[in-house]
């Protein structure tokens, strides 16, 4: 397997979202691995993670990929947090794990019954012929976000930069991502919900900014998690990890202070920097 770590302190898998890359991530893991020991990798059904993914285990694939993760790195108990996609990902390891995680973080993540929009749909049903009109709509739909989140110009260029850069360095793949989006309508989130004890932090973007998932939906996991804590990030969207890392990681270090798991647990302090086998 393939493991990117960063960072020292109490352990945090960081797992991504629906492009299924770590890499369109690295600013927000390099604002957590200020305070945590952030462990993260690409998903399990990308050639670039080198893990193993039989398609008939749907999300297991994924939850296993992240145990796999921990035991290759040592670590018997740590932070999960997942974004968009990869929320739903963290739900099923920690609803399946419970004895693994310290505490669940759920950025952005589709609510129970969400499903594609009907031209959504059809893109992830023909992703190589449709595939390029979604590219194209992809800024389309974060324009009022990106104005919201980073209200300088230059910043929003430099935010541009930053993504087409990785686009040539990580590149997606538009049919694993349309396999992934249609496999979240089976994904039944409230009985994973239902079966988690860790303690949960819920974020989600302001609902007339995150165009992506609908936030309400994304809010529910507060509601159907118990005793879980629900937090806004303001001036965002669907990508507030990316566009306001800084704001992001620290709701997180907050949540991990507030609950007893900032610097906490064995071997939580040994420094890493860079790939790990």
């Amino acid at each position: 397997m393939k493991i990117f770590e960063l960072g020292q302190g109490t352990p945090l898998v960081f797992i991504p979202g629906l492009q299924g890359r770590w890499e369109y991530t690295r600013v927000t893991v390099d604002a957590l691995a200020k305070c945590f020991r952030v462990i993260t990798f690409s998903l399990a059904d990308e050639p670039d993670a080198q893990a193993p993914f039989d398609a008939e285990s749907g999300f297991d694939n994924y939850s296993e990929h992240v145990r796999n993760v921990l035991d290759s790195v040592g670590i018997d108990r740590a932070i999960v947090c997942g974004v968009s996609f990869g929320g739903l990902v963290a739900l099923r390891f920690a609803a399946h794990f419970p004895h693994r995680v310290l505490a669940l973080v759920l950025a952005s993540t589709p609510g129970p019954g969400w499903h594609l929009k009907q031209r959504h749909d059809m893109y992830a049903r023909w992703p190589l012929v449709f595939g390029p009109m979604f590219v194209v709509e992809a800024p389309l739909r974060a324009r009022d976000e990106l104005r919201a989140a980073l209200p300088d110009a230059s910043d929003r260029r430099a935010f541009s930069r930053y993504i087409l850069r990785t686009l040539w360095s990580a590149p997606i793949s538009l049919s694993r991502m349309a396999i992934r989006a249609r496999r979240i309508a089976l994904f039944d989130g409230q009985a994973d919900a239902a079966r988690v004890v860790a303690p949960t932090l819920v974020i989600t973007g302001e609902p007339g900014l995150d165009h992506v998932v609908d936030v309400d939906g994304s809010s529910r996991y507060a509601q159907l998690i118990a005793g879980a804590k629900y937090v806004v990030l303001p001036r965002t969207g669907h990508q507030g990890t990316l566009t306001r890392p800084d704001l992001f990681a620290e709701e997180v270090r907050g949540f991990a202070q507030t609950i007893g798991q900032l610097g906490s647990t064995s071997r939580a302090s040994a420094p890493t920097t860079g790939w790990v086998a």
